[in-house]
């Protein structure tokens, strides 16, 4: 017998493409038709197809039926990755220079940005300690040149120590004050360093004293720099104890406005004679003076 005839029929009686011909409705198991299922074929009906016509996605090798796949459906046969116990897919690391460059170096860049943000707060810190010393220090010098009013100044030593070839120069408010003489800040213009200049000079018995050191002795030129209000004023002026024989005029000589005591600043100046060593010079209020004026600076020169 050759293959596919079963002793029946004879060959030319088999269509192997009898399948397609089927029609849409043919029902398995049908005398003739060719779906799974069929009947045993009667005798003398010839065989329409060599194989049994099944549904797409099935076949059967030898007698082991294949489980039918649909198409879109997950083949239970294979598994990703995902799917397996331990829930995510395992990645390989890419290898440096492959791609995988980038994390190191964002890395980098994150930490060189913590250095720099720790060494900017660093150089903040410092400023701020070097600042705060810097204001504690100038808070402790303050309202130390002069004394506050009311007080009265005693040098246990001449105020004066100028340079070598220089005269001595000296701020009123810092020398000795009796009689009622105290410091003040309320008229602007003084020259001191502290703006503070001498008050309360308007009654009989207020007195500013210098104590100074000269090399040798000599003629000089004492200066005052004071202030008035538009009006002329004058005080007594002693050296070493010795009252000379004019008194010291401070008289408004840039004419300014009455009352205007901002606008009275201005210098005079007196001769004197003076020693070798230490000497006193004394400028007071005393009886017939008119002293209503104030004193910012006192110097000498040279009297030629």
């Amino acid at each position: 017998m050759t293959a596919g005839n079963n002793g029946a029929d004879t060959p030319e009686n088999d269509d192997p493409f009898a399948y397609l011909y089927r029609s849409e409705g043919g029902q398995d198991g049908a005398p003739g038709s060719a779906g799974d299922g069929a009947a045993t074929r009667q005798p003398g009906v010839p065989r329409t197809s060599y194989n049994q016509v099944r549904a797409v996605g099935q076949r059967q090798y030898g007698q082991q039926a294949q489980q039918q796949v649909t198409y879109g459906q997950q083949n239970a046969s294979y598994a990703a990755p995902e799917t397996l116990p331990g829930g995510e897919r395992t990645r390989t690391t890419p290898a440096p220079g492959h791609g995988g460059g980038h994390e190191p170096r964002r890395r980098n860049g994150l930490l060189i940005g913590a250095v720099a943000v720790v060494a900017v707060v660093c150089i903040g810190i410092g400023v701020a300690m070097l600042t705060n010393n810097a204001g504690d220090k100038k808070s402790d010098n303050a309202g130390k040149p002069g004394p506050t009013a009311g007080d009265t100044v005693k040098p246990d030593k001449p105020t004066s120590k100028p340079k070598p070839g220089e005269l001595p120069k000296e701020e009123a408010a810092s020398l000795r004050l009796d009689g009622g003489a105290t410091t003040a800040k309320d008229i602007e213009g003084a020259r001191s360093a502290s703006g503070s200049y001498v008050g309360g000079f308007n009654q009989v018995g207020a007195k500013v004293k210098w104590t100074v050191d000269l090399p040798d002795n000599g003629d000089f030129r004492l200066y005052v720099r004071y202030s008035i209000p538009g009006e002329d004023a004058n005080a007594t002026l002693s050296v070493n104890g010795k009252p000379n024989s004019q008194p010291l005029g401070l008289k408004n000589f840039i004419h300014s406005p009455q009352g205007d005591w901002k606008k009275g600043w201005q210098s005079t100046w007196a001769p004197i004679t003076l020693n070798k060593g230490t000497n006193t010079v004394e400028i007071a209020c005393g009886q017939g003076n008119q002293c209503n004026a104030i004193l910012d600076q006192v110097w000498l020169a040279n009297a030629n």
